[in-house]
């Protein structure tokens, strides 16, 4: 604005003050009056006075919104770190498919003795859920988030060395500790974010597809060099990055005050006596979330198994059908942003059982109908279908769950999908080795209707008293 138009507007805003004051003058039709109006202005409190809509009236009635730009920009620096980190559990997760066959071909091991890797990781993603819940009293949010990201760290410190296989698996085992401290405090941080917490929880979660689907370019390339461990220095790079950023960004602090910055209230506390660890597991409502997101990862993850083995041998694919899986995780990113407004349009619990109902219905297409073609798009459109639903119970937990026990129920959640990551692929395993590989859809279509009828447990509303 120019000097010339800045005086002008203070011209008007001192006529428009005068003009108010000769009308109340006029409004008095006596001294004695109009001293009686100054004596009642004087002694009144001010109130000043903003133009506000009829939202933003709504909108600060409630005290979990951030009411200043300084408070938003700090929201959204928060939110940003911890989307890294969700990139850097999908990029630690999609580095596996390429790697194994030089793992194996390293080690001189087979199916069942590389698979512990995995059931090495699944025991450590437990292990850390469990230490979660007593750590988040003892330590707060911001020094876990670090420890856990230094678990990994010294992870990828071991497995780029390339040391012998016993402790390159223990090294699985670490990360996954790491991986399971972040993630509970991430996402149950993220449950609390208002407004929009639905839509900052579907983005969190679409950054980890965006690292599941980015990593595989670079462990593709390093599976075929002699250096091929040194893929480990790349992600060993990114969790430094990812130390660095969590300090600077939360500094150690727990929750509370790191809330308190962004402009919301601190989490209240729970007036039992009982401790955090008996809280939770007595919640009929965490075994229920943790039973549907068991088989909704494990279904998730063995989609993306075993959906090539199942095309190679059952619909007679080449080589290429390794981009049917890659398919299927990039419908499940794609699936977490796009399908917002949807659930937004619909209700969350509404949407969930329309997705599981067209999923299983997709399944049915996949195992019934003979076609390359048509099974490659039914499982990109099954991952898209599956997206939304990790994000939409963990928003539906920080619902229904004391909001004092978010944290702890949401790691232990969280923990208990991860051992489904590891239980339902290797079920399916067994089956298909005794049965076929052409049991892998109605094993599937089971397993996807289990998580529906689980859904349907799940309460609607919140039984808490907040």
């Amino acid at each position: 604005m120019s000097l010339s138009a800045q005086v002008l507007e203070a011209g008007i805003v001192i006529g428009e003050a005068q003009i108010a004051s000769g009308s109340a003058s006029a409004r008095c039709g006596s001294s004695k009056s109009c001293s009686k109006l100054e004596q009642f202005n004087d002694e009144s409190p001010a109130i000043e006075m903003s133009p506000i809509s009829p939202m933003d009236s709504q909108s600060n009635s409630q005290s979990d919104v951030p009411e200043t730009a300084p408070h938003y920009l700090r929201a959204h620096i928060q939110l940003g770190a911890l989307c890294f980190f969700l990139y850097l559990e999908g990029w630690n997760d999609g580095t596996n498919g390429p790697l194994l066959p030089r793992i194996q071909k390293v080690y001189h091991v087979g199916y069942a003795v590389v698979s512990l890797i995995f059931v090495f990781a699944c025991l450590g993603f437990i292990t850390g859920a469990l230490l979660n819940v007593s750590l988040t009293e003892k330590l707060g949010f911001g020094k876990i988030m670090v420890l856990g990201s230094l678990f990994q760290v010294v992870a990828y410190t071991i497995e780029a060395t390339a040391p012998p296989f016993p402790a390159f698996v223990f090294a699985y085992f670490l990360g996954g500790i790491g991986l399971a401290l972040q993630n509970a405090q991430s996402v149950g941080y993220v449950a609390r974010l208002k407004p929009n917490a639905e839509t900052k929880m579907g983005f969190l979660m679409a950054c980890y597809g965006a690292g599941a689907l980015s990593s595989p370019i670079a462990a593709t390339h390093f599976a075929q060099v002699s250096r091929w461990s040194f893929h480990y220095l790349v992600s060993l790079g990114l969790a430094l990055f990812n130390t660095v950023l969590l300090i600077i960004v939360f500094r150690l602090k727990r929750q509370d005050e790191c809330l308190v910055q962004i402009g919301l209230e601190p989490t209240e506390k729970g007036t039992s006596e009982h401790s955090e660890f008996r809280q939770i597991f007595g919640l009929k409502d965490v075994h229920l979330l943790a039973s549907f997101i068991l088989f909704y990862v494990g279904a998730e993850v063995t989609i993306g198994g075993w959906i090539v083995t199942y095309v190679q041998n059952v619909r007679g694919g080449g080589p290429s059908s390794g981009y049917i899986s890659t398919g299927f995780f990039g419908g499940l990113m794609f699936g977490r942003l796009a399908l917002l407004w949807v659930n937004r349009k619909l209700g969350e619990r509404l949407a969930l059982f329309i997705y599981a109902i067209s999923a299983i219905a997709l399944e049915l297409i996949v195992w019934l109908v003979p076609s390359l073609v048509g099974d490659a798009v039914a499982v990109a459109v099954i991952g898209i279908l599956l997206g939304p639903m990790y994000p939409i119970a963990m928003n539906h937990a920080g619902r229904v769950l004391p909001r004092w026990l978010l944290t702890g129920s949401i790691g232990w959640i969280a923990g208990v999908g991860q051992a489904g990551s590891a239980l339902v692929p290797f079920m399916a395993g067994a089956i298909a080795s005794k049965s076929g590989i052409r049991t892998l859809q109605p094993v599937l279509v089971g397993i996807l209707g289990l998580m529906t009828a689980l859904w349907a447990l799940v309460p609607k509303s919140s039984r808490r008293v907040d």
